[in-house]
């Protein structure tokens, strides 16, 4: 079984920056591919970006490009979400997931029914 457990989450004023991590533990190994999602009130769950699992192959949603960054470290079972220019929009629950396997088909690594395991959430709020 994997564990999957976000945090970093708070308050932030739009323009501001955050970072958020994953820390998974469990059976996982450094070859699980991982992606944030996010849910707004009344939303459905939103891919944001997607990591494979040597850092290599990293995609975003169009509307995060160039502000947020993906991240991960292997040696600590862990990836980051660095988020910079927030927005009121970015207000959401992000949740980090896993898979097994590579999603190397961009519609694979954006589709939330390709990952096995998900952590509880952590929330971001942007607001003044």
């Amino acid at each position: 079984q994997v564990q999957l457990v976000e945090s970093g989450g708070g308050l932030v004023q739009p323009g501001g920056s955050l970072r958020i991590s994953c820390a998974a533990s469990g059976s996982i190994s450094s070859s699980y591919a991982m992606a944030w999602f996010r849910q707004a009130p009344g939303k459905g769950r939103e891919f944001v970006g997607y990591i494979n699992w040597w850092g290599g192959s990293r995609t975003y949603t169009d509307s995060v490009k160039g502000r947020f960054t993906i991240s991960r470290d292997n040696a600590k079972s862990t990836i980051y979400l660095q988020m910079n220019s927030l927005k009121s929009e970015d207000t959401a629950v992000y949740y980090c997931a896993a898979s097994p396997t590579s999603l190397d088909r961009d519609a694979d690594a954006r589709s939330p029914t390709k990952y096995m395991y998900w952590g509880q959430g952590t929330q971001v709020t942007v607001s003044s």
